[in-house]
């Protein structure tokens, strides 16, 4: 393998017709002396580490008919002189690091091309494709993953021989192409233009005419259209495309309506994604018929009633994704015949009875996934025949019985997750065996006995074993979470009369203190106003909602739920269980020490305190002494500080004057109503754009109350009992994390 630089003394080889130096660890800058080599037929410098510029010296090469100079690091704008190589037929600059526009003589000079790849880069403009520069022998374009947009040239549709039309992931935009492009493209294999912002025909609601112009493309093999702004329903005529596609993807757009039947006409496809679209009606029992499967995702769509009972005769199925849908009945029995069955996710549905046995034949598996459903019964002792399996989540069900000893034969598996079931008994000592084991969940069922300390158990938080209100701890380390296992304790399990006793005698000196305490708590409440009770708020107009429910709506706080997180919490998206959407905001009460409920509080008061438009309302809450959590409704346009500072390198959306003013104005309105009307007068003290979130209608509501400072108004009999400055947060050092306002330097005030 070559390591060093070319010396530019290559450029004094004046006969060699042949220069190939790919797949080595060369650096340094391509030579520009290799210009000088006039017989010079093929120039390969790919997979290496060149650096700096591509030379324009190359376009010298007047008899070179392929350049290759892909995966390396090169930069800066593409030579105008490379379209002087009138004989270039492969052209490859893919995955370096170049920019600017791609020049128009390239396409218009070059008319012998039969590929180009300038994949991987960060290429702007419009694809120069003109109509009076046809490219007549092109049959590979590839510009996929840069930053070109505009429309796809219709002139394209001179390129006759074309197979592959690469041009995913970029900022293309127009409408789809149809039969004005395709009808002459018979030999078109590989059409990929998905993670764009393409539109169908007649206002993007007619999917028809794109669809209809590809049934000429006989030898067709892969489409993707994933990941657009396309809407409209899936037509009929999708059934009369290549009998020889294999893979056909349309998720992540706004596809509506039922998955048409005669899709099963597809018998060669081996992978169909639909998901994160708004397909209704059932899954069609003719996809059966799709024998060559492996890959089959419905996901995040409105898909109801049963899966396809002869699901199991698709014999290479090895990819299941039905999740986040309205599916009902029972898994069907069939499945277990998919042999080859590596994910199977049926997460989030409704469906009922119990988990097949026979899934223990799919030996292979690797992931399981069925939480959310209603599935009843007992974990098949079975699955400890999953000997491959990595995760199995079966949360949020309603199954029973104790978790069978056999799945510490799983001795792959990395994720566990059985919470929010009605599951009992101890839990097993043989899961001390799996040592793959990184993240459990046993909560909210009804385990009891000690919790295992051995292997794995011994580095997993008490977190993970909640509301298991008989399971004790053999270590310090999950107290105070949950209690500590002593010998007497132990012992309680093995007799019966010592529990009725002792648990008689505890309850009856329980309920003395606690009577004792509301009486208390009553007399306090007399004389202050509370801001929260410490219980899931029970006010009439905010309805009632437990830990464990919001444990459910967020997926067990899962991580893919989360949208923002700081220095006291988190924020999750979650839906509850009337499909109202929200979003959880959950205070971490390690951090922060008391400042943690202080914020809470302060957010609760001012949020209960004030009604506008134009302010966040609570939709609940939910307060215990180590759980706090806000629910608020899901703010689906983001923060106004997203649309601002857009991250992810993509257009800006609504950014013209009249939408900002728009903003301006209601912030202003909101501020108003806080400074002057509200019951009680607030100084939001941490404005700024990632605190203003847009609604539905781009609205802007004010958000973030945690440090919020309420204002004693002297006139006001509510407040009356305040005065005291030692209750006010006059003395809070008002700010948020990386900012601070100045006045709080010298006089630990803010002037905001």
């Amino acid at each position: 393998m070559l390591t060093r630089t070319v010396p530019p003394e290559i450029g004094n080889l004046s006969r060699l017709k042949f220069l190939d130096v790919s797949s080595n660890t060369l650096t340094g800058a391509v030579p520009p002396e290799l210009g000088n080599l006039s017989r010079l037929g093929i120039l390969d410098l790919s997979e290496n580490v060149f650096s700096g510029v591509v030379p324009q010296e190359l376009g010298k090469l007047s008899r070179l008919t392929q350049l290759s100079l892909n995966e390396n690091q090169l930069e800066g704008s593409i030579p105008v002189d490379l379209s002087r190589i009138r004989r270039l037929v492969y052209l490859n600059l893919g995955d370096n690091n170049l920019c600017g526009h791609i020049p128009s003589a390239i396409f218009c000079n070059l008319s012998a091309l039969n590929y180009i790849d300038m994949s991987s880069n960060f290429l702007d403009g419009e694809i120069p494709i003109q109509a009076d520069c046809p490219l007549p022998e092109l049959m590979s374009l590839v510009l996929w993953s840069n930053k070109l947009n505009g429309s796809i040239p219709p002139s394209l549709s001179n390129s006759t021989k074309l197979r592959w039309l690469l041009l995913q992931s970029n900022f293309l935009t127009g409408e789809l192409p149809t039969d004005d492009m395709f009808s002459g493209m018979r030999s078109l294999e590989y059409l990929h233009l998905s993670s764009n912002f393409l539109a169908n025909s007649r206002n993007n609601t007619d999917l028809e005419p794109f669809f209809a112009s590809l049934t000429n493309c006989t030898g067709l093999k892969e489409l993707s259209i994933a990941r657009n702004n396309i809407a409209g329903t899936i037509p009929p005529v999708i059934g009369r495309l290549s009998p020889g596609l294999m893979q056909l993807h349309l998720q992540l757009n706004r596809i509506f309506g039922p998955i048409p039947a005669n899709i099963s006409n597809l018998t060669n496809l081996s992978s169909l994604n639909l998901s994160h679209n708004l397909l209704n009606g059932s899954i069609p029992q003719g996809i059966t018929n799709m024998r060559q499967l492996e890959r089959l995702h419905l996901s995040n769509n409105l898909l109801s009633g049963d899966i396809p009972l002869s699901l199991g005769m698709i014999p290479w199925l090895g990819h299941v994704n039905f999740s986040q849908n309205r599916l009902t009945g029972a898994i069907p029995p069939s499945i277990v015949q998919c042999l080859m069955m590596q994910n199977l996710d049926l997460s989030y549905n409704m469906l009922q009875g119990k988990i097949p046995a026979g899934l223990s034949r799919m030996s292979g598996l690797l992931n399981l996934n069925l939480a959310g459903n209603l599935l009843s019964g007992a974990i098949p002792m079975t699955i400890g025949e999953m000997v491959r399996l990595q995760l199995l989540n079966l949360s949020s069900n309603q199954l029973s019985g104790t978790i069978p000893p056999q799945l510490g034969s799983c001795i792959e598996l990395r994720y566990l997750d059985v919470s929010c079931n009605g599951l009992t008994g101890t839990l097993p000592q043989s899961l001390e065996k799996v040592a793959s084991l990184v993240r459990v969940n046993f909560s909210y069922n009804d385990f009891s006995g000690e919790v295992p300390s051995g292997g794995a158990f011994a580095g997993f938080r008490a977190d993970a074993f909640l509301g298991n209100d008989r399971l004790c701890a053999g270590t310090a380390s999950m107290t105070p979470r949950l209690a500590r296992c002593s010998g007497a304790k132990r012992n309680l399990f093995h007799n019966r009369r010592v529990v009725l006793l002792v648990v008689g005698t505890v309850a009856s000196f329980t309920m003395a203190i606690i009577g004792l305490a509301v009486c208390r708590a009553v007399g306090r409440d007399r004389r202050r106003s509370p801001l929260l009770p410490c219980e899931p708020n029970t006010r009439g107009d905010y309805p009632r909602i437990s830990q464990r429910e919001l444990y459910e709506a967020t997926g067990g706080f899962e991580q893919s739920r989360l949208i923002s997180a700081g220095r006291f919490g988190r924020v999750y998206n979650g839906t509850l269980r009337d499909g109202t959407r929200v979003a959880v905001k959950v205070l971490d009460p390690t951090t922060g020490g008391g400042e943690v409920s202080r914020s809470f509080k302060r957010e609760c008061d001012v949020l209960r305190r004030t009604r506008h438009r134009n302010l966040l309302r609570v939709v609940t809450t939910c307060s215990q002494p180590d759980f706090h959590a806000i629910v608020l409704p899901l703010m689906t346009n983001g923060s106004l500080e997203s649309h601002l500072y857009r991250r992810d390198g993509g257009p800006r959306r609504g950014m013209d004057l009249a939408w900002l003013v728009g903003i301006a104005g209601d912030i202003a309105e909101g501020l108003t109503y806080l400074h002057h009307y509200a019951p009680v007068r607030v100084v939001h003290c941490d404005l700024k754009p990632s605190n203003v979130l847009l609604d539905d209608d781009m609205t802007a509501v004010v958000a973030d109350f945690g440090i919020a400072r309420l204002v004693k108004d002297m006139g006001d009999d509510d407040n009356a009992g305040s005065a005291d400055p030692c209750n006010s947060t006059a003395g809070l050092l008002q700010g948020s994390v990386g900012y601070i306002a100045p006045g709080n330097l010298q006089h630990n005030r803010t002037y905001k």
